[in-house]
């Protein structure tokens, strides 16, 4: 039975449970918390917020100053068309990505699998970052970050970089404090969802100021789930 929802497309759910299922999650309430307020099940409730990531994580990008394609995001992407079906057999490593600052926002992106073993290498100290060009995936970003690993490491641009103002380093490293807390509560995210929580985390952090409910409402109402 579809359910008239303006905010989905062929919903299966009426739109105040939508509306409460986005409230609850803008708070940042886990899944089985949101299950059991809504009264919705759990494979529904895990099906829609993987949606709405989903749907984040496209607003990022398109909100991004950086171009740079990531070899994972179309199978994540697939991964929720396919309703997330992917074996949980999972895998529990965590790609390296950059952290960029631009115009007092932080942007996000995974690097490529292609530069991650010698990217890893830089971030850890086991590998001289004066032996890498542009090709090798980091031009783009100021930090680099290993989540396995305690440090981050900040690029340098070259000669006439004067590096990061203090305050964009600490607005990256508040960013990364934040992401980390946020992240950790999942105990444990696979590798195919690693990016959209990622995303999420951006999403988040970027308009912590603002009112994250309505403008996940918004964001649907002009173009909604499907």
């Amino acid at each position: 039975m579809t359910l008239k929802n303006k905010y989905v497309k062929r919903s299966k759910i009426s739109e105040a449970k939508f509306r409460q299922l986005i409230k609850l999650f803008a708070h940042d309430l886990d899944a089985q918390t949101i299950s059991s307020l809504t009264k919705l099940n759990r494979n529904t409730v895990n099906r829609y917020l993987m949606l709405i990531r989903a749907r984040i994580a496209e607003f990022c990008e398109s909100q991004s100053p950086c171009s740079e394609p990531f070899e994972g995001k179309k199978s994540c992407l697939e991964s929720v068309d396919r309703k997330n079906k992917r074996s949980r057999a999972a895998i529990q490593k965590t790609p390296v990505f950059g952290i960029h600052h631009h115009n007092g926002s932080v942007y996000t992106e995974i690097v490529p699998d292609s530069a991650k073993a010698v990217l890893k290498g830089v971030i850890r100290g086991a590998v001289d970052p004066e032996t890498l060009t542009p090709e090798d995936g980091w031009h783009c970003y100021d930090v680099l970050v290993d989540p396995g690993y305690k440090k981050h490491f900040q690029v340098n641009h070259g000669k006439d970089d004067a590096g990061l103002d203090r305050s964009h380093l600490n607005r990256i490293e508040s960013f990364w404090g934040y992401a980390k807390q946020h992240l950790m509560k999942f105990h444990g995210i696979a590798e195919s969802t690693f990016y959209l929580h990622l995303k999420e985390c951006e999403f988040r952090f970027n308009f912590r100021n603002e009112n994250i409910y309505s403008l996940l409402l918004k964001m649907f109402r002009e173009r909604p789930l499907s």
